[in-house]
Formats: C-alpha cells, sequence, structure tokens
C-alpha cells in the first residue's frame, strides 16, 4: 500500500481568505500520505477555506499530512533541493523512481500533494506517480494548466489524486485539484472544507471524516495559541491510531485487496508489518506569506526512533 497522507490546512485565497485541507491517499505517495503495501496507497488530505475576517497573523495555510510507506522504502527526509535550492521536500530513492516526492513547497509558492487511488490491480509498467509532484514544482506552469496537462496524459498512471496550488501573498492564492479516476478535468477549489484520501475528493470514508473532524477540532483549541501548540496538536491527530469500521465503502473499492490489513489500514496512523504511517508533515503559511514546514519521520525503520525537523521561510512572491 502506498503512502496515505492526512493532509489538513486553511488557505487564504485572497486577502483575507483562508482554507483548509485535508487529504487521504489511496496508493503510492500522498498529502496525509499512504503507503505502498499490498493495500491502499496514498494519503489523506483536509482543505478548508474561508472567505470572511482573516485576523492578523492567522494562517492562511493548514496542512497535516501522513506518508505511509513500506519501511524499506528508500528516501531522503525533507530539505531544500532544485535551483537556487528553492524546492523543500522529501524525495522517493526507489530505483526507477528516483527523485519523485508525495508533498512539497517552493519559495515561490508552488505547492503540490499527491495520493493514491486504492486499486486492487495495479499496472507494474505504469509511470510512477511521484513525478507528478516533482515536475510542478519544478515547472514554471500555473497550476490549473499543469493539472489540465496532467489530465491529458492520466491514463499512463495508477490512480491518483493530485493538488497543486499557487501562494501568492499579493495576487491571492489559487487551489486545484484533478483525480484521474474521476471527472475528466481539474477543479478550482472554492471556499469550503473538503476531504481527500484514496478515493476521490470528498469521498466519505470514515477514517477520512474522523481525521477531518480531529482536525478542526485541533484548529480550534489550537486558536490564538503560539503555533507550537497548532503544530503538536496535529501531529497528535496524525498519528491517531483509531480504526473506522465498518467501512463499507473502503471494502467495495479495495476488494480483496485491503481485506488483510483492513483493521490497521482503516485509522488515521496506519501500523502494519513493515509498512505504515513513517512521516507526518505540518505546513503552516501565515497571512504575510511566512512559511513553517515540520516534518517528523521514523528512523532507521525503527517505530521507536523518530526525527523531527522545521524549516521557515518567507514566501518570495
Amino acid at each position: 500500500m502506498p503512502p496515505e497522507l492526512l493532509c489538513a490546512g486553511r488557505c487564504m485565497g485572497q486577502a483575507g481568505a483562508a482554507q483548509a485541507w485535508h487529504c487521504p491517499s489511496g496508493q503510492g505517495h500522498s498529502v496525509w500520505d499512504a503507503v505502498r503495501m499490498p493495500l491502499g496507497e496514498g494519503t489523506p488530505v483536509d482543505i478548508q477555506r474561508h472567505e470572511d475576517s482573516a485576523i492578523e497573523g492567522s494562517h492562511r495555510l493548514i496542512l497535516a499530512a501522513n506518508r505511509d510507506e513500506f519501511y524499506s522504502r528508500p528516501s531522503k527526509l525533507a530539505d531544500f533541493w532544485g535551483n537556487n535550492n528553492e524546492i523543500l521536500s522529501g524525495l522517493d530513492m526507489e530505483e526507477g523512481k528516483e527523485g519523485g516526492t508525495w508533498l512539497g513547497i517552493s519559495t515561490r509558492g508552488k505547492l503540490a500533494a499527491l495520493t493514491n487511488y486504492l486499486q486492487p490491480q495495479l499496472d507494474w509498467q505504469a509511470r510512477g506517480r511521484g513525478e507528478l509532484v516533482t515536475h510542478f514544482l519544478t515547472t514554471d506552469v500555473d497550476s490549473l494548466s499543469y493539472l489540465k496537462k496532467v489530465s491529458m496524459e492520466g491514463h499512463l498512471y495508477n490512480g491518483f489524486n493530485l493538488i497543486a496550488a499557487d501562494l501568492s501573498t499579493a495576487k491571492g492564492d489559487v487551489i486545484c485539484y484533478y483525480g484521474n479516476r474521476g471527472e475528466p478535468d481539474p477543479i478550482v477549489l472554492t471556499p469550503g472544507t473538503y476531504g481527500l484520501s484514496n478515493a476521490l475528493l470528498e469521498t466519505p470514508w470514515r477514517k477520512l471524516c474522523f481525521g477531518k473532524q480531529l482536525f478542526l477540532e485541533a484548529v480550534e483549541r489550537s486558536q490564538a495559541l503560539p503555533k507550537d501548540v497548532l503544530i503538536a496538536n496535529l501531529l497528535d491527530v496524525l498519528n491517531n491510531e483509531e480504526a473506522q469500521l465498518p467501512d463499507p465503502a473502503i471494502e467495495d473499492q479495495g476488494g480483496e485487496y485491503v481485506q488483510p490489513v483492513l483493521s490497521k489500514y482503516a485509522a488515521v496512523c496506519v501500523r502494519c508489518p513493515g509498512y505504515g504511517t513513517r512521516t507526518n508533515t505540518i505546513i503552516l503559511v501565515d497571512a504575510d506569506g511566512h512559511v513553517t514546514f515540520t516534518e517528523r519521520s521514523m528512523m532507521d525503520k525503527d517505530l521507536s526512533h523518530w526525527e523531527t525537523r522545521t524549516y521557515e521561510f518567507t514566501l518570495q512572491n
């Protein structure tokens, strides 16, 4: 089961507007990232957007994501790379998939997150989905145009969901979505709250709904408190191991593929032998374009050994 990611976020599309995301992925890398197990792959993401009252110092984007993956799959921890070291992300180092990623942001305000779509049978000759995020982060193409191009090539990949965003303090934020197992054209997300896991946007899997609820409660509890409190509360959300069963929707979509690990896969934090949640990521962007990127990663395939890194910078746009 590829990475599964749970992302929750709040973004301001224009001055004063805020948006939050929660997205789970299906297989592979994704924003609430789920892993590549014989099961589902991807990550869940929550997105919430408000057009009202931007309080000074409030966050225009809050993203919380899990990456679920085989513990043995090689990857690099999040760090800056690319031209002028302007891109911040982890990197897949699996042979043949090197350089792909599941979640990243650039100092120019480009952000992308991928979740896999849970499918019983994979095409092992398909192109690696991690390149979809990397290509967006390294191009000058805007998010909607990029997803339109991707939609023309969606048949070349196994199932995926892709969120692409242009974050601009001056012009306003634009956040778009495309899933190659859904409608043929990408959409621009209007203000509201969204859920994305290893199915299409807003598919109400129980663990997605539960994760979104926990996310919203964490954000509410953290209002007017230091951002470190918000980050800690969101990390608690991402590490919740309570299985949300029964869930016929997951069983119908995953079939026999998901049955052996259903009791573990149906939780926000996945814990299966050799596979599960190995990275938590929190991204905060405030009204002035200041970015705080926190990554908590499992080290040496050891569930008792984790390392947390935080990067901060201001968007150049």
